[in-house]
């Protein structure tokens, strides 16, 4: 094996509509595909890159009973960001939804939205 293993965590999100998710994540946050595996029936599973920041993304279908209350009450995902601003006016102009401005606060610069799969992202950086 000649590159070296770096130690990391990418999360996972898991959807109904995974080609619609990456589109979104693409259009709203400038992701890149980095690994697509195209599905049976339709679906695909991506690693996508957000500047370096990695997640994945596939398709669940019917969810199971763990998985069944997603949409930013199981996880919340941090896209820390030169520029909040920009971010956050893309992801809303790709259609996720408000959730709060961005703002100062508890030594964070950020806001919070939630995309169209019910994932809630929040956008920003520390001061």
């Amino acid at each position: 094996m000649s590159e070296k293993i770096i130690t990391a965590i990418a999360p996972w999100l898991t959807v109904r509509d995974s080609i619609a998710a990456v589109n979104f994540y693409k259009s709203a946050f400038g992701a890149v595909e980095t690994y697509r595996l195209d599905g049976e029936g339709g679906g695909i599973i991506a690693r996508l890159s957000v500047r370096g920041a990695e997640f994945w993304v596939s398709e669940g279908g019917v969810l199971d009973n763990e998985s069944e209350n997603v949409g930013g009450h199981t996880i919340r995902m941090i896209l820390t960001v030169a520029d909040p601003e920009l971010i956050f006016a893309d992801a809303l102009n790709a259609g996720a939804k408000e959730v709060f401005p961005i703002g100062v606060d508890h030594g964070w610069k950020l806001g919070r939205l939630v995309d169209p799969f019910g994932l809630h992202w929040e956008i920003g950086h520390m001061v």
